[in-house]
């Protein structure tokens, strides 16, 4: 249709209307001029024209026209129904997009929230607390490490406490050694008790409770009589009961030794147990910050995706809009076209049907 068109229109260049011809009114030569502007105008006009100077009739050409004109609002109808389905498509296009680029904010939102208020808190928190575990750890070994030089330093004054009591109950039992086998002791030997005192008050002098004793029998041996049976009895009777007591203080210091050596054992048993405890805790915390960091890493890969994500879905909605205002402009200058055309040629039918157009042909005729 549009090559016949453009072939009929070559043809009739030579027989165009003359508009300013005076078989015209000036409302006419406006209308004409108007029709001249519409390329489906000016060619039926000059179609017309052409018909009824070869003998055609008016109805045959009223026929073909009005076909024309019917064909023209066809094809504006389908360039209705093809903007009308395109602006459906762009419609589901839109809400798809729209609908998928919230998915993808809320997504985005909910990775940064996690991010924000779970993980890093937590790394802050597994951090504190693994910095607490170790101080608690070198506690422990500093506990431990104290309680046993503490032991070791009451170990040996155990022992020494043991061998000042030995001594001097050695010194007592040589003191009873000699006063039982004498009746009437010599000076020496009443020197070398004495001596003996000498050396017990030594043994003992870092024990006040024993001091008492000592001084008594130093002062009883300086001043008694050892010929006297009843002064010598009394100074055998305060020897005996001065070993007793050493007796029952070396028993007692050697009781404390023991429970002070099972107190420590235990001490360190339960300290070894709680340093295994904060090791396993350790362990399990290290476990615990590495697995807090892979989710940050992989979290931080999530919102990076995401962001990726909603611009390429932004960009897309933004193609696809401009896309769609491209087919609109197309849409809307295709439209008026095709209302130019058939106003035109609703205008050049009606103007063919007025008898100043037969007669303005059939003047032409004769001029001919």
């Amino acid at each position: 249709m549009l090559k016949l068109t453009l072939c009929v229109l070559l043809v009739l260049g030579a027989t165009a209307i003359n508009v300013q011809s005076s078989i015209w009114t000036n409302r006419d030569q406006k209308a004409l001029a108007q029709i001249h502007s519409s390329g489906w105008g000016k060619f039926i006009l000059n179609f017309a024209e052409l018909h009824l100077s070869t003998g055609g009739i008016l109805s045959e050409l009223n026929s073909e026209i009005a076909k024309l004109v019917d064909e023209l609002e066809e094809e504006l109808a389908g360039v209705h129904h093809e903007f009308n389905r395109r602006t459906d498509v762009h419609n589901r296009e839109v809400s798809r997009l729209e609908q998928e680029i919230q998915d993808k904010e809320r997504e985005l939102f909910n990775a940064h929230d996690f991010y924000d208020n779970v993980l890093i808190p937590q790394r802050d928190r597994f951090a504190a607390q693994l910095e607490q575990l170790q101080e608690n750890i070198a506690q422990n070994r500093r506990t431990l490490q104290e309680a046993t030089v503490q032991r070791e330093n009451d170990h040996e004054t155990f022992e020494a406490q043991v061998a000042e009591h030995n001594d001097a109950i050695s010194a007592i039992d040589e003191c009873l050694q000699l006063l039982s086998t004498i009746a009437t002791p010599s000076l020496a030997q009443i020197k070398k008790v004495q001596k003996n005192l000498t050396k017990i008050q030594n043994s003992l002098k870092k024990h006040n409770q024993f001091q008492i004793f000592v001084k008594v029998l130093l002062e009883i041996t300086v001043e008694s009589n050892f010929a006297d049976q009843g002064a010598l009895r009394d100074i055998i009777v305060a020897f005996n009961n001065l070993r007793v007591e050493l007796v029952d203080s070396l028993n007692q210091i050697t009781a404390d030794e023991a429970q002070a050596v099972t107190d420590f054992n235990a001490q360190v048993i339960q300290l070894n147990s709680e340093h295994a405890e904060f090791q396993r805790a350790v362990v399990v915390k290290n476990a615990e910050i590495e697995a807090n960091a892979t989710k940050i890493e992989q979290t931080l890969d999530l919102i990076d995706e995401l962001d990726a994500d909603l611009a390429t879905l932004n960009g897309q909605l933004q193609a696809e809009n401009d896309d769609y205002a491209f087919a609109t402009d197309v849409y809307n200058s295709t439209v008026a076209e095709y209302n130019k055309e058939i106003n035109a040629a609703n205008q050049a039918l009606e103007l063919l049907n007025q008898p100043r157009f037969q007669d303005y042909v059939k003047s032409q005729l004769k001029g001919a």
